[in-house]
């Protein structure tokens, strides 16, 4: 069930807020294509900056754009997650995705103006803290999925989480279609989750080479490791071999701070799995305009001929 909140969408997909990639131009480009945008407050420096951002924002979306989201990091190393909250209260975000911890206080605050909750989960145990602590959704991350990614098959994630949650599902993980899209409906997702597709985008806030190596690797060149950020995430290879070090031989981390995670996703990069199906760089809109045109012929051809080859 995709909750009326997130009215008008013309396709059932989010575009994942990225750690230092996602921004205004991102988002507000992907609302106008019909698509959830959506970034992390920490891609702004300061409490203000972030303010000013979603000021941006609303100053650019049109009434017919799609809502946009936010992702609060929600771990005691996040110094800024009151004030920030704070300010997406004020602001009255119409979603706000939760990562690294699931808080009561935080999930009614937003709900108290009308806001919607997403978490993002790789497992039943996390969903279920989830669900107890009130969320509207859940954003199953599973294998190959850029960022904090989990190692479940999709088909086994969707399932335990529809267990013990009966809310909007969302699906992350080597996404980049609207084909991809379509199964992930078919699959009993109420929406799809697409960030490595995004990253290589003209508006995303990276590098030109970071977005020519998503189009350059394959899912060979992924490596899932916690030693990059101290949780374990989806990393390319071949950044790793610049910033100097050995995929094979990386120092352990510890545990996650806030305060270095900039520093280390900054000069080692992160995607998904699925960047061996992504070929181009284009504007966000007319990416969002591509994946409704692939999503439309998915869904018409599955009614069409449900049983799929010649038959």
């Amino acid at each position: 069930m995709i909750p009326a909140a997130l009215s008008p969408l013309r396709l059932p997909a989010i575009a994942a807020p990225m750690f230092l990639t996602s921004g205004p131009d991102l988002v507000v480009e992907t609302c106008r294509g019909g698509v959830v945008g959506s970034f992390p407050a920490l891609n702004q420096r300061s409490t203000q900056g972030f303010s000013d951002w979603l000021d941006q924002i609303a100053e650019r979306r049109a009434p017919g754009d799609a809502p946009y989201g936010v992702n609060l990091i929600v771990h005691r190393s996040n110094p800024r997650l009151q004030a920030d909250l704070e300010v997406v209260v004020r602001h009255k975000v119409p979603l706000v995705i939760t990562s690294l911890g699931a808080v009561v206080e935080v999930v009614q605050a937003v709900q108290s103006y009308g806001g919607l909750v997403f978490h993002d989960v790789i497992g039943r145990r996390h969903a279920e803290k989830a669900a107890a602590a009130g969320v509207d959704g859940l954003i199953a991350v599973a294998a190959g999925a850029g960022g904090h990614a989990g190692t479940l098959s999709p088909f086994a994630l969707l399932a335990e989480l529809r267990a013990v949650f009966d809310g909007c599902l969302v699906l992350s993980g080597a996404i980049n279609t609207g084909a991809q899209i379509a199964a992930a409906r078919l699959m009993g997702a109420d929406l799809a989750y697409l960030g490595t597709r995004f990253l290589a985008t003209r508006e995303a806030m990276v590098a030109e080479g970071y977005k020519q190596m998503v189009v350059d690797s394959r899912a060979e060149d992924i490596l899932y490791t916690p030693n990059i950020s101290g949780v374990n995430a989806n990393f390319l290879r071949p950044s790793i071999v610049a910033a100097g070090l050995d995929p094979e031989a990386l120092p352990p981390h510890g545990t996650l701070d806030m305060q270095t995670e900039a520093k280390a996703w900054s000069r080692v990069w992160s995607a998904g799995h699925g960047v061996g199906g992504i070929h181009d760089i284009p504007g966000a809109r007319a990416l969002c305009d591509r994946l409704a045109q692939e999503y439309r012929a998915a869904m018409a051809q599955a009614a069409a001929n449900p049983f799929g080859g010649g038959a």
